[in-house]
C-alpha cells in the first residue's frame, strides 16, 4: 500500500486542517470534523455529511448556494450524533436546519439522533435521505437503494431553495422530490484502500470491471470483462433509464463522476457516449456536469447520475452556488 500520509490515525484530521488552510471561506469547529461556512446565513441552513474518502464530499459542497456545514466521519465511517449536533447548533437560526443524508444505516442512524438531541434542544429539524443508486435494491451497508453521487444534485437544489428564502418544510419538500427524479450507478476499473486496513476493498483481475459499485468498496451486482467506454456507459445507462423512465421531450441533467483515479480524459469519452444516446432518444440535457465530485478513494471507475428536470427543479439547479468543488 502506498499512501501519502502521516499517521493513519491522523489522517482525517490532518485532510481537514489542509482543506480549510487551502480554502479560508471555510472553517473548521474547534475539537470537531465540522466545516462550516465563514460566515453564517440567515436562512434555512443545510447540513451533510458522512464518512471521509469521498473528497470533495462533502466539504466542498459548503459555501453560498449549497451546504452550511459538512460533517466528516473517519474513513468511509458515519460521522458521530455528537460531532453532527456540533454542526447543527452552529448553523441554526430562527429557521430551521434541513439535514441531507446518504441512505447507509449508520448515517441515517447517527443523524436521526443528532435530530433528536437537536429537536430536545427546541431546534427545528428536518431530514432527507438520498437513495439514488439504482444497481441494487439493499446492500452490505443499506435497507433499500445506496445514496452515491446524485446526492449533489439534492445538496444543490435545496442550497438553492434555502438561498432563495423559502421556509424549512418547502427546502425539505424540494429536496425530496429531487431525490425521487435521481437516478445514478457506477462502475469500477479496479478497488480502493483503506489507509488504517492497508489491504484493497476487493479484487479484480486486469480484464474484469465490478458493475454497480458502492462508494465503500462494496461489491456490485455483477463481474463482467472490461470492454469499451461506450458498451460500458450503455450497460449503466440503460438501467438508470428503465429506472427513471425517461422519455422523448424530458429535460435531464446529467453527472458524470470520476470515482478518484480515472483520467479526466475518460471521463469525456463516457459522456461523449451519454450524450449521444440521450439526444438520440430525444432527451434534452439542460446541463452537464464531468469531473470528480463524489469518490471512492483511488478507486479508478465512474458513476452516471440523470436528474428528471421540472421548471423548478431546473431553475434550482441553475442558481448560483459557489463552493470549492462546484462554481456555477
Amino acid at each position: 500500500m502506498k499512501k501519502l500520509m502521516n499517521e493513519v490515525g491522523h489522517y482525517v484530521d490532518q485532510m481537514l486542517d489542509g482543506m480549510v488552510l487551502a480554502h479560508p471561506e471555510l472553517r473548521r469547529l474547534p475539537g470537531t470534523t465540522v466545516l462550516v461556512r465563514a460566515e453564517k446565513a440567515d436562512k434555512v441552513a443545510l447540513v451533510s455529511g458522512g464518512g471521509s474518502g469521498h473528497e470533495p464530499a462533502h466539504g466542498g459542497f459548503v459555501g453560498p448556494g449549497m451546504l452550511d456545514a459538512a460533517v466528516a466521519g473517519e474513513m468511509f465511517t458515519s460521522p458521530t450524533p455528537d460531532q453532527i449536533l456540533e454542526a447543527i447548533r452552529a448553523v441554526h437560526g430562527d429557521q430551521g436546519v434541513l439535514l441531507i443524508v446518504k441512505n447507509y444505516t449508520g448515517d441515517v442512524m447517527n443523524f436521526e439522533m443528532a435530530a433528536e438531541m437537536a429537536t430536545m434542544e427546541g431546534i427545528h429539524v428536518e431530514q432527507v435521505v438520498v437513495d439514488d443508486d439504482v444497481a441494487v435494491q439493499n446492500s452490505t451497508h443499506t435497507i433499500g437503494r445506496r445514496g452515491i453521487a446524485g446526492t449533489v444534485f439534492v445538496h444543490k437544489i435545496a442550497g438553492a431553495a434555502a438561498e432563495a428564502g423559502y421556509p424549512l418544510e418547502t427546502v425539505a419538500a424540494v429536496a425530496k422530490r429531487a431525490i425521487d427524479n435521481v437516478h445514478s450507478m457506477g462502475v469500477a476499473l479496479s478497488p480502493c484502500t483503506v489507509p488504517a486496513s492497508g489491504q484493497p476493498s476487493f479484487q479484480l483481475a486486469d480484464d474484469e470491471i465490478e458493475i454497480g459499485i458502492g462508494i465503500h468498496g462494496e461489491p456490485g451486482v455483477r463481474r463482467e470483462p472490461i470492454r469499451s467506454a461506450d458498451d460500458v456507459v450503455d450497460t449503466l445507462l440503460d438501467t438508470i433509464l428503465e429506472d427513471a423512465a425517461v422519455q422523448a421531450g424530458d429535460d435531464v441533467a446529467v453527472l458524470v463522476n470520476g470515482l478518484g483515479a480515472t483520467p479526466l480524459s475518460e471521463l469525456y469519452i463516457a459522456n461523449r457516449r451519454i450524450a449521444r444516446r440521450l439526444a438520440k432518444q430525444g432527451v434534452n440535457i439542460q446541463q452537464t456536469r464531468v469531473a470528480e465530485y463524489m469518490t471512492s478513494l483511488e478507486m479508478a471507475g465512474f458513476s452516471i447520475s440523470l436528474l428528471k428536470l421540472d421548471h423548478e427543479l431546473a431553475k434550482l439547479l441553475n442558481a448560483p452556488a459557489t463552493t470549492t468543488a462546484w462554481r456555477s
